[in-house]
């Protein structure tokens, strides 16, 4: 989770081949009316976003009701964004990958057929609530190489997972 252009889609898929999990594309998610708001430079907002991450929480459910190990990329800027993702699948756990405004607008500016333009950036800082000190979160340095955080993240996941007793497992790395 982060703000666009933080890496998720890159650092799901790392997770995903350490942890012999699938990923679930957030983005791929997003019906056509948010996809042409952002595509005009729009920011979404709560109302947009509320049936997007339903279904997002469907397919996470689904996945484990499968036998699969989804890994989902997802903005999840807002606290209430995550509480609603958890809801549809308690025990879910969130990797928020941080970095500069100024590093995430450098990134964004050079995707090319993103439908997220770069004007956006400043407005998912403004939304942004980071989810320091949450349960089942791990914050990590997103200007580290993919691979190290794929690598980090599965680790993570399969340690804090293996503790089901533990009340709050939280780790905070990075800055």
């Amino acid at each position: 989770m982060g703000v666009s252009g933080c890496g998720k889609s890159a650092v799901g898929e790392a997770i995903a081949k350490n942890s012999g999990g699938r990923l679930i594309e957030g983005d791929a998610f997003h019906p056509q009316a948010n996809i042409d708001k952002m595509s005009a430079g729009h920011p979404l907002d709560d109302n947009d976003r509320a049936g997007w991450l339903t279904r997002l929480g469907e397919e996470v459910a689904t996945a484990l009701k499968n036998g699969e190990k989804p890994v989902l990329t997802c903005s999840s800027l807002k606290l209430i964004y995550r509480d609603r993702l958890r809801a549809a699948v308690p025990g879910l756990g969130f990797v928020f990958l941080e970095l500069t405004k100024e590093l995430a607008t450098e990134r964004c500016s050079h995707r090319p057929g993103h439908f997220m333009p770069a004007s956006l950036v400043d407005s998912q800082f403004a939304t942004l609530e980071p989810p320091y000190n949450e349960d089942r979160t791990l914050v990590v340095d997103a200007t580290k190489s993919i691979e190290t955080i794929g690598k980090e993240a599965a680790t993570w996941w399969s340690e804090s997972s293996a503790e089901p007793q533990a009340p709050s497992v939280t780790a905070r790395t990075g800055s």
